[in-house]
């Protein structure tokens, strides 16, 4: 399998709004991962086209309220 095919386009585009909240809000991936209780290595694969691994809905409801935002704010207006 490709690596390019490793995640589908809404994860990439979820994990990437993630990232740029992310990072508009001043908090690390060490820091990230603390609040979520996961290893910093699991958020790096997570951001990380190298790897599978990916945000799920517990992980997005959680990220809500660590980002201060919807959860709607993970996800296009329209299907991509």
């Amino acid at each position: 399998m490709s690596k390019a095919l490793l995640k589908s386009e809404i994860d990439i585009y979820v994990i990437n709004k993630v990232r740029e909240l992310r990072i508009a809000a001043g908090i690390s991936q060490a820091d990230l991962a603390l609040a979520l209780d996961l290893s910093v290595g699991f958020i790096g694969h997570i951001e990380s086209p190298k790897y599978r691994a990916k945000y799920n809905l517990s992980h997005l409801n959680r990220l809500a309220t660590i980002l201060n935002c919807s959860i709607k704010d993970f996800f296009p207006e329209l299907p991509l």
